[in-house]
């Protein structure tokens, strides 16, 4: 902890992991509680957007529906635990994939379908959802303050993002492929012989790699931070703990 303001210290990370500027980290932190009522409307908003997609889609494979609404909630659920003194690795983890993949994903398909997405969605909406998703990212890029990130919270991630992953695009398991609506046949040509169903998939792929490198490059610089600082300091006897 800083004694001066009781927030966790930050670690001197690269700022390709640690791009958010010190004084806006720090003031989400202080001001957790509002940061998780906010993921808690927006996850509200979220299961609201995918009404008529849950009506489309076997009971079975709900779970696999509401990807962004589940990303907001599960970072919610994870700042909620850090401040109730009960942080979970596995649970902070989820909200760091979660928050870059979806964060990422949507505007990236937005942008994709800018045009019929702008025919078919209103100018304001259209906005939100662009700029909304992309606040999800730099929420996640705050997460390093509350975790080490540890390989087997990573290894849980990457276990629900790569199943996720393979029943949006892959293997449905029951019913039609499981990802968000898009506004084309997903049969549709696009660009480099791509369909439309695979240029999504391959921007959710390459999302999912991005966010797994992430961690455990942070995971790496945490370690190699401990091991240089001096031996009975206070920042290595808290962080041995």
């Amino acid at each position: 902890m800083t004694a001066s303001t009781g927030l966790p210290d930050r670690d001197p990370l690269p700022s390709y992991l640690a791009p958010v500027p010190k004084t806006l980290e720090d003031l989400g932190l202080r001001f957790a509680w509002v940061v998780v009522a906010i993921n808690l409307a927006g996850t509200a908003f979220g299961f609201w957007y995918y009404s008529a997609q849950f009506a489309a889609t076997p009971t079975a494979m709900w779970p696999w529906v509401p990807d962004s609404p589940l990303a907001t909630l599960l970072v919610a659920l994870a700042i909620a635990a850090w401040k109730l003194g009960r942080e979970l690795p596995w649970l902070t983890a989820l909200a760091f994939f979660g928050n870059v993949v979806l964060g990422l994903w949507t505007p990236y398909t937005l942008v994709v379908f800018h045009e019929t997405y702008l025919a078919q969605t209103d100018f304001l909406m259209y906005q939100f959802l662009f700029w909304s998703h992309l606040a999800m990212v730099v929420q996640a890029f705050v997460l390093h303050r509350i975790t080490d990130f540890p390989v087997w919270g990573v290894a849980a991630a990457l276990a629900w993002y790569g199943f996720n992953l393979t029943v949006d695009y892959f293997v449905p398991i029951v019913g039609e492929p499981h990802h968000t609506t898009i506004p084309v046949p997903r049969d549709e040509p696009m660009f480099l012989g791509a369909d439309a169903l695979g240029l999504i998939a391959a921007g959710e792929t390459a999302f999912v790699l991005l966010a797994l490198f992430l961690a455990l490059a942070t995971r790496v610089e945490k370690c190699e931070a401990v091991r240089e600082r001096p031996v009975g300091s206070p920042e290595s006897a808290s962080r041995s703990r």
